[in-house]
């Protein structure tokens, strides 16, 4: 199974190197020295990495066969795609891959249907779920433990304790929050999409 788990930023100095939007919490594992990534778009990869390294917070990564700012420069926007294991879970029992995510049905402690899990928005200070309503709408849920308290893999269910307002609110929160994720990928200063894992309850 394919997962994304970085995309490419602007480059870094004059040797290559790039900024990257981690899009996984296992970057140690997925984004290390000597990993082949696949790409989208697939013209501009495999992508080997040769070196990376933190800076300020973010991480540079240098690929094999980029030597300067110019080619680093043409990868900018492209995303880089591992391959995992689907039957692979993260070692922290609160951790989650987005695939394990997705299509979960959404219920609050009293066992009220909300809908079901359609994506998982990585955002710098923390993951939320995008749920879709029988209704067709979407309420956007942080991904904490106060308001997720509970993944339930085996039933197939994410269990929520919404804040007075946060069901009807969040629909209106809904398009300013991915333009600020939109915002974020475009300067690529995002700091955190494997497409998974997503943390709160790559």
């Amino acid at each position: 199974m394919q997962l994304v788990v970085a995309r490419i930023g602007r480059a870094h100095g004059i040797k290559g190197e790039v900024t990257v939007e981690v899009r996984t919490d296992e970057p140690e594992l997925r984004l290390a020295p000597g990993a082949v990534l696949t790409t989208d778009p697939a013209g501009v990869g495999p992508l080997t990495i040769a070196t990376g390294r933190v800076h300020s917070g973010r991480l540079l990564l240098r690929f094999e066969g980029v030597a300067d700012r110019t080619a680093a420069e043409a990868l900018r926007g492209t995303l880089l795609v591992a391959e995992v294991d689907p039957e692979e879970v993260p070692e922290d029992p609160e951790e989650f891959y987005d695939h394990q995510l997705i299509d979960l049905d959404v219920v609050t402690r009293d066992g009220t249907e909300v809908g079901r899990i359609a994506e998982i928005s990585h955002l710098p200070y923390h993951d939320l779920l995008i749920v879709r309503r029988p209704d067709g709408s979407e309420v956007l849920v942080p991904f904490v433990s106060e308001i997720v308290p509970e993944i339930d893999l085996g039933e197939q269910r994410a269990v929520i304790d919404p804040p007075p307002g946060l069901l009807d609110e969040s629909r209106a929160e809904v398009a300013s929050a991915r333009e600020e994720e939109a915002a974020a990928s475009t300067d690529g200063d995002g700091d955190g999409d494997e497409r998974g894992p997503a943390t709160g309850g790559a």
